[in-house]
């Protein structure tokens, strides 16, 4: 990576943060370190960050104690991390938010960045063929539900979320690769109803770059990497916005 490459923007998306996986901490704050500060002013966080979120009050994670505190110096010198809600962490709040120095975005979040029309999911509304998971989807972003489930205790929301994690894996080895991938209906009609040139989403753990026709146009959509334990992101992690154009981002092997 060359020392005086910028980037008009910055986006990650699924790093899904945990201390089960330190190695991916470890290339996650590498990649604040080597491929965000100093090189960008806006940093896009598109959803799950964390592997789980069980609430603001979770203050004993210690890797979430190093995230914010590294996401927080990024935001004090200068750098604008924006934050997007992902199927895993939808419970940050205000308090994390204030904490790390995060702004929250809604989903989908329209903007436009060096002469560029940008959307923006976590991309995980994208994804309705796979109709269990879009109910559920609905009854956790309903502020109603948070409100009744944050009122628990931690221990009861970590075991509640541990039981829905095992049900959601054993959920998915029971349905077809493609029920649980972006539906090409769905993002045409998301790109016809925010008319933007390009379309960035993780979610979907599948990274690509297609080509959509939408009113007889064509629109790009990128789709995020996930971010797995052995640190796969160092060959791609991101996506970055330089001169007008979708760049990935790669950082240098370990020790290189």
């Amino acid at each position: 990576m060359d020392d005086g490459e910028r980037y008009d923007a910055v986006f990650a998306s699924d790093v899904h943060l945990s201390s089960a996986h330190p190695s991916t901490t470890e290339a996650f704050l590498r990649f604040v370190d080597e491929a965000v500060a100093g090189r960008t002013e806006r940093f896009f966080i598109l959803g799950d960050l964390f592997e789980y979120w069980a609430g603001d009050d979770d203050v004993e994670d210690a890797v979430a104690q190093v995230v914010v505190a590294r996401l927080r110096r990024l935001a004090d010198s200068g750098v604008a991390v924006a934050f997007m809600a992902g199927n895993r962490d939808f419970l940050i709040g205000d308090g994390l938010a204030a904490a790390a120095g995060l702004v929250r975005l809604p989903d989908p979040y329209r903007t436009r960045i060096g002469g560029v029309d940008l959307l923006l999911s976590h991309g995980d509304a994208l994804c309705v063929d796979d109709v269990d998971y879009q109910r559920f989807r609905g009854m956790v972003r309903d502020p109603a539900w948070q409100e009744a489930f944050l009122a628990r205790s931690l221990a009861e929301r970590r075991a509640m979320i541990a039981g829905a994690r095992e049900q959601s894996e054993a959920a998915k080895r029971e349905k077809a690769a493609a029920i649980m991938d972006a539906n090409d209906h769905a993002v045409g009609d998301l790109l016809a109803e925010h008319p933007a040139s390009v379309l960035i989403h993780g979610h979907t753990h599948r990274p690509a770059h297609h080509i959509h026709s939408v009113d007889h146009a064509p629109r790009e959509r990128w789709v995020l990497t996930d971010w797995d334990a052995e640190a796969r992101p160092l060959r791609g992690g991101g996506l970055g916005l330089q001169h007008g154009r979708i760049v990935t981002i790669d950082l240098p092997d370990p020790g290189a």
